[in-house]
């Protein structure tokens, strides 16, 4: 069958304006080539480097915004497509969130675990963001800044952070949080 692709941002989350990120394109291909595309349209292509190829975003405008996806080429043959993934370019006016785990960073498979995301801001919502995954786990509901998984397992395992925003009237969002790793033992 056809090769898997998977596609994220590294670090996750809504760029700030002039800030950067990474799209990381990955599957376990032998050689070939990533093609890039931004709203349905081929903006670059790279070499595999390993299983890998990453196309980096730097000083981010709102032409930057939009939603991508990569294709994996064996020549001009189309081996696999990947899901896709949103970029969001926003201003920054918040204060940055801290994300904490309860009971630790280190629990065992089965176990619950509540990821808590504190911001002083009062009528923020957050999203929580696990390193990897191409969409954010969960928006925090208005006044509740957690978010529970019950009956971890090695998926729920990764690097964490998250992100809040305020609708006034736009959008306004928050730096990312600092991360944390969990661990399922």
């Amino acid at each position: 069958g056809a090769p898997a692709i998977s596609i994220f941002l590294k670090p996750p989350g809504v760029i700030p304006l002039g800030g950067s990120t990474t799209i990381c394109c990955s599957c376990q291909c032998d050689n070939g080539h990533f093609v890039l595309y931004r709203n349905g349209k081929q903006i670059r292509t790279q070499e595999l480097r390993g299983s890998r190829a990453e196309f980096s975003i730097s000083n981010a405008t709102n032409k930057d915004a939009g939603v991508y996806s990569c294709h994996y080429l064996d020549g001009r043959t189309v081996l696999a497509r990947s899901e896709t993934v949103e970029v969001k370019v926003g201003e920054f006016c918040l204060p940055r969130p801290v994300l904490s785990v309860m009971p630790g960073q280190d629990v065992p498979a089965g176990a619950s675990v509540i990821f808590r995301c504190n911001i002083t801001h009062s009528n923020a919502r957050c999203y929580l963001y696990q390193e990897g995954a191409i969409k954010a786990s969960s928006l925090f509901l208005e006044g509740r800044n957690s978010f529970n998984i019950t009956h971890v397992h090695k998926g729920n395992e990764g690097r964490y952070s998250c992100q809040c925003f305020i609708m006034d009237p736009s959008f306004k969002w928050s730096p990312v949080s600092e991360t944390l790793d969990l661990v399922v033992r």
